[in-house]
């Protein structure tokens, strides 16, 4: 029995159920919802896999409460859509039948309404309701509620929670954070109503008490409650962590756990699903903070990962319980491993944003480094192939790394060479950059299951047709990666001149002062570091437009970190690097000097083509993933590399 994890292996009576541990998971918006807004299959799988994983609770987000007035295109349960409960059954059922707890979230998003829509014409023409009458940071009004409306809305939570508790789920959690309808009443800077519903603090809360009372009454004594709200709504004229507090006490006597996130909608969902240059756990506080003020257990949530640091959580008494959201999609067996003391196998959530941006774009999710999720009803177990193969993969970067574990996994005998002295690839080059250093080890992690699953990893071996005649694979699998673009202009290969790929190599070398040469992604990234050390920084771009690369969540914060810590030149073309720094060329034909110690190239990678081309009869089965195909991201790389040994 592994006892390095005592309290998060432990498990935790709320109301009259018992959790095999504290590791729950967050509530993450579904993936195939079907028109009439019920669960599809692929939804079942995706919150199946981390029940299976673990996870002593996986909550099912979001239940729309009353779609009269919040017309999201989120999951709604009723009678009259056909098959819409027996949905809703098998799903919960999916989930216990792993030992987990099946809690489902119940929500209004009040002024918010048609957030999640794909029809954004259709979101055009809602109207958004909220406590009052208002207009949203976006020039949208919004319509104050009647107190017929609020009667109404109240009386669906408890027709929702009876439905619920017949389909099999066992916690039901009210989301009354984020700045959805719920929040919107309790914060001054939203409620201006005149009526019971607004003024005092005690006022404020009376709808959120309404809608617990008409729950508990629906669903009896011991059934738990969980209340989800924002300790703090972290803007100037929202409520504070004092509040927060005063708030969980006047309604812990209508619930069993008390789940505290952090933030508003108001300004942006950052405050609340943690980006990469956060530190892990910065709402961990606000949870800690409330939990001195009720008697009901308290959960916290907010960029954790790291199993030492949730056991120190729950040792301080700051919460009883850990929630996570995106990490359990990155390893949903997390809880397995904590469990069994194998805390070194788990995959890092790269707080990348992919999972999020997946779902405005496609409307279906996907992990950076998991290449099931989403696409779990495909498949949850790497089957064993029924033909065992000799492989040979060349490049042992993230993509022939994931294909390499694959490959072994299904019983194939796999080598995996590259041309280095060390596997990784170009996530080796994320280890000095703290905010990436989850990017650096995901090679690690990769490595050491591939090495735990028998592949043989020859270094400082290129993979040529000649080598490859004299191993004779069956299949050959090149992720064969990409080579940083240098561009030819005069002084780049001067001892001031630092390849971003290299930085790691040659930190030592960069001045107080740095030129970025390159605004993408890698070099955005680069400079918000560099910035973050105290250097002075100067971007150069091109194009009129940063990270042009960067998915559309990761990119408003990127941006908003450039602008702190950076001076960003766009349209600027770089000419020439001198001792005194960078000319450019500006959009106007100018010459310009950017003075600087050291300047860094970060303008791109270019497939190796080449080498990937020269190897394509090698073998009888040959398949290109990663780089080599086109240079992308680790997301791509993952899925190649994982569905290209599926295919042996």
């Amino acid at each position: 029995m592994n006892n390095k994890y005592p309290l998060l292996n432990s498990p935790i009576k709320i109301g009259n159920v018992t959790f095999r541990n504290r590791i729950f998971s967050a509530p993450m918006g579904a993936t195939d919802i079907t028109a009439d807004c019920s669960p599809g299959p692929r939804t079942q799988g995706f919150y199946e896999l981390r029940a299976k994983g673990g996870a002593a609770s996986v909550t099912v987000s979001e239940l729309v409460v009353h779609p009269e007035t919040d017309g999201s295109h989120m999951l709604h349960i009723n009678l009259e859509t056909v098959g819409n409960l027996a949905a809703h059954t098998f799903l919960a059922d999916s989930i216990r039948r792993h030992g987990s707890v099946p809690s489902i979230e119940f929500s209004h998003s009040g002024q918010y309404a048609g957030t999640y829509m794909s029809d954004k014409n259709k979101k055009a023409s809602l109207c958004q309701w909220g406590p009052s009458d208002d207009t949203r940071p976006d020039g949208r009004p919004v319509k104050g509620l009647s107190k017929e409306q609020i009667a109404d809305i109240v009386k669906s939570y408890a027709d929702a929670a009876v439905l619920c508790r017949r389909a099999g789920y066992e916690m039901i959690m009210v989301h009354a954070g984020h700045g959805w309808l719920i929040q919107q009443f309790l914060s001054p800077y939203q409620n201006h109503r005149t009526d019971e519903y607004g003024g005092s603090l005690e006022n404020r809360v009376r709808f959120a008490r309404e809608v617990l009372t008409a729950i508990r009454n629906a669903v009896g004594p011991g059934f738990p409650i969980e209340l989800r709200i924002s300790g703090s709504e972290l803007f100037e004229g929202g409520y504070t962590i004092e509040d927060g507090c005063k708030i969980a006490h006047m309604l812990e006597d209508l619930v069993d756990l008390i789940h505290v996130s952090a933030g508003s909608y108001q300004y942006g969902f950052f405050d609340t699903t943690l980006p990469m240059f956060e530190p892990h756990g910065r709402n961990v506080a606000l949870a800690a903070e409330v939990k001195k003020h009720v008697s009901k257990p308290v959960a916290c949530i907010g960029g954790l990962s790291d199993p030492e640091q949730m056991e120190q959580i729950l040792r301080e008494g700051k919460a009883d319980v850990i929630y996570m959201g995106r990490q359990l999609l990155a390893d949903p067996f997390l809880p397995n491993k904590v469990a069994a003391g194998e805390e070194d196998k788990i995959v890092k959530c790269l707080r990348c944003y992919t999972c999020m941006a997946e779902r405005p774009t496609t409307f279906t999710r996907r992990c950076a480094v998991n290449p099931m999720i989403g696409r779990e009803i495909e498949g949850m177990e790497v089957v064993p192939a029924a033909k065992k193969r000799k492989v040979l993969i060349a490049g042992a970067g993230v993509a022939g790394l994931e294909a390499a574990v694959t490959a072994a996994r299904r019983g194939h005998q796999v080598i995996l060479c590259d041309k280095s002295d060390r596997v990784g690839g170009i996530l080796k080059s994320e280890q000095a950059i703290p905010f990436k250093y989850e990017m650096y080890q995901l090679g690690l992690s990769l490595e050491k299951q591939a090495i735990e699953e028998g592949v043989e990893i020859r270094l400082n071996t290129e993979v040529t047709p000649e080598y490859v005649a004299k191993e004779k694979p069956y299949a050959l699998i090149l992720g064969l990666g990409s080579t940083p673009i240098v561009p030819p202009i005069p002084g780049i290969d001067g001892k001031n001149v630092v390849i971003v790929n290299n930085y790691y190599l040659e930190k030592e070398k960069v001045g107080d002062t740095v030129v970025v040469l390159g605004g993408g992604l890698a070099g955005c990234e680069c400079a918000v570091h560099l910035g973050q050390e105290g250097k002075k920084v100067h971007l150069v771009e091109m194009r009129d437009t940063l990270a042009v690369d960067c998915n559309i969540r990761h990119r408003p914060i990127l941006m908003k970190m450039v602008g702190k810590y950076v001076e960003a030149h766009t349209q600027y073309a770089g000419l020439r690097i001198t001792d005194e720094g960078l000319v450019c060329k500006d959009s106007e034909g100018k010459e310009v000097l950017l003075k600087a110690d050291t300047v860094i190239c970060a303008v791109g990678q270019r497939s190796n083509r080449k080498d990937a081309e020269a190897l394509h009869t090698a073998a009888p089965f040959v398949r290109e993933i990663g780089d080599c195909i086109r240079p992308a991201n680790i997301t791509k790389a993952i899925y190649e590399g994982f569905h290209a040994a599926l295919d042996i």
